[in-house]
């Protein structure tokens, strides 16, 4: 239900002694959301956030996280949202009052790379990773190890597929990474679990300079439990610019206690594509068709978006970009001085009849290499004077030379020569 402004103005008001509200703005809602949220003002010019759940599983969802910000809010180097004071609600459970947080939300898609912000980004992920994971076990929350949070990720996907709105293509990508035992070999990790960009609030010292940004509270913490870190970059992997990525990972990498796992990144954009199949089964849930319809048409687009993708990667008729290269360098046998020429005569002699470039053997001649030249003395040599006293005899008009000792004789001593006479 949306509940009215002035009603959330006034939970805050019974909530907070002291609190009287002077104005109160309320937070547009969505389709799915579980909070009814409003900005409340009071009297002596105090901000404040009041977020009633709507159902009561959301209810006993912000309970957990209310007892995990308390642990967390002493242990972070950045801020988190801790209630000062609670409200009972008609229908059961309680809405909670939390202090305005200052800051401002941060696009990842226009995140810049380099020392500032991408880099405060990833060293505020690595200190929540650091985290003792006793916490969130003392708060309640759930924690999973790789093997189960694999098989978790395929009982998702499993539901998901029941539906018959999940694209086949897609569903066997999934199921092929998620099957991939080397893939999931992470430590278990406290995670936000929902770190999107309008869940971090930061700072800046100089506003045109993203160099002096500084991450001042993450929000937002119902989705929060021990299991895969890589989800925490999930929105990152899908939004941030490539360079600004790297950034991230690099000083989260820095920032850890424990060395990340090689494939995190991996696993973070398999997150982010499975993140679709959260909303389409929380659509099915509510039976709302309209909603089932868009997580549908928008499954269908990341499936043609991936297809395009991986046709582009293993498109073998992109040119590939000529690379020098790295194997040995063959060197050819080098030549005494003194064989040059008969090298040169063997290795490019003719050995048939009618060679185009007319060479003879060692001694017999000077042509010019031309074929018709080759002609010419052919000619000449059957009708010329010697050749009107020959007879003809079968086979070659000359005897057989004698063998010529050495490992290549020349092409003389090959079959079918017939140098002029």
């Amino acid at each position: 239900m949306d509940r009215s402004p002035l009603y959330l103005a006034a939970l805050a008001s019974a909530a907070v002694p002291g609190l009287d509200p002077a104005s109160v703005e309320a937070v547009p809602s969505e389709p799915g959301q579980l909070f009814d949220v409003a900005f409340v003002q009071d009297t002596q010019h105090r901000r404040w956030v009041v977020r009633a759940p709507r159902t009561q599983a959301a209810g006993a969802q912000m309970d957990v996280t209310v007892a995990l910000l308390a642990l967390l809010a002493r242990r972070l180097p950045f801020s988190v949202p801790t209630p000062k004071g609670f409200a009972a609600l008609k229908d059961g459970g309680r809405a909670a009052v939390y202090p305005y947080l200052p800051g401002q939300n941060i696009d990842f898609a226009s995140l810049p790379p380099g020392p500032g912000l991408a880099a405060e980004l990833g060293r505020t992920i690595a200190a929540l990773h650091n985290a003792d994971l006793q916490l969130f076990d003392e708060a309640g929350l759930p924690a999973y190890d790789a093997d189960q949070y694999r098989t978790r990720r395929l009982a998702e996907l499993d539901r998901a597929a029941a539906t018959g709105h999940v694209p086949t293509t897609l569903l066997a990508r999934w199921e092929r990474l998620l099957e991939d035992v080397s893939l999931w070999r992470f430590a278990p990790t406290p995670t936000h679990g929902d770190l999107t960009g309008d869940q971090v609030l930061a700072v800046f010292d100089d506003e045109e300079d993203a160099a002096t940004g500084r991450i001042k509270a993450l929000t937002g913490w119902e989705d929060a439990k021990v299991a895969d870190p890589a989800d925490d970059f999930a929105a990152l992997v899908a939004e941030a610019p490539i360079a600004a990525l790297e950034t991230v990972l690099e000083a989260y990498s820095h920032a850890r206690v424990e060395r990340p796992d090689k494939h995190l990144e991996r696993r973070a954009r398999l997150a982010s594509e499975m993140q679709e199949l959260s909303a389409l089964m929380a659509a099915v849930g509510d039976d709302d068709d309209r909603r089932v319809d868009l997580c549908s048409a928008s499954l269908r687009r990341l499936d043609e978006r991936l297809d395009l993708h991986d046709d582009q990667a293993d498109d073998y008729r992109r040119p590939t970009p000529l690379r020098p290269s790295r194997g040995p360098v063959l060197v050819p046998p080098s030549l005494e001085a003194d064989d040059d020429e008969d090298d040169v005569e063997v290795m490019f002699g003719r050995t048939a009849p009618g060679a185009a470039d007319g060479e003879r053997g060692e001694g017999e001649g000077t042509g010019t290499g031309s074929e018709d030249d080759a002609i010419d003395e052919s000619r000449d040599a059957t009708t010329g004077p010697e050749a009107a006293t020959t007879e003809h005899v079968d086979g070659p008009l000359l005897e057989e030379p004698e063998p010529v000792e050495g490992p290549d004789p020349g092409p003389e001593f090959e079959p079918g020569f017939s140098p002029p006479r």
